[in-house]
């Protein structure tokens, strides 16, 4: 079991940045597929990226493609996402999960891990 804590969001103006980062302890992380996910209030939580466990291949919802990116440190036992360009839309509490197999899923219940999630919000 992976136990992550997610820090980083905040409150930004629409066209901003925001670097979300994800810490992660627990001996599988190196092995473990990583992925964000967010959820808007009274909408189903939808894939946002997710990247393999080399980190070499990536994944990406299409609204986010070309602004965001995920990106992890196996050393450090992090991954991050950071999003930019951000839209109004990009609104919602942000997840990051843990995959128990090393290649990456866009679908929520591939993951067995989540933290307590970070607020995002963008300002028109």
């Amino acid at each position: 079991q992976v136990q992550l804590v997610e820090s980083g969001g905040g409150l930004v103006q629409a066209g901003g940045s925001l670097r979300l980062s994800c810490a992660a302890s627990g001996r599988t992380f190196s092995s473990s597929a990583m992925g964000w996910f967010r959820q808007a209030p009274g909408k189903e939580r939808e894939f946002v990226a997710a990247i393999n466990w080399r980190g070499v291949s990536a994944d990406y919802a299409d609204s986010v493609k070309g602004r965001f990116t995920i990106a992890r440190d196996n050393a450090k036992n992090t991954v991050s996402l950071q999003m930019n360009t951000l839209k109004p839309e990009d609104t919602a509490v942000y997840y990051c999960a843990a995959r128990k197999s090393p290649n990456s899923s866009s679908l929520p219940a591939d993951f067995g891990s989540w933290g307590q999630g970070t607020q995002v919000t963008v300002s028109s």
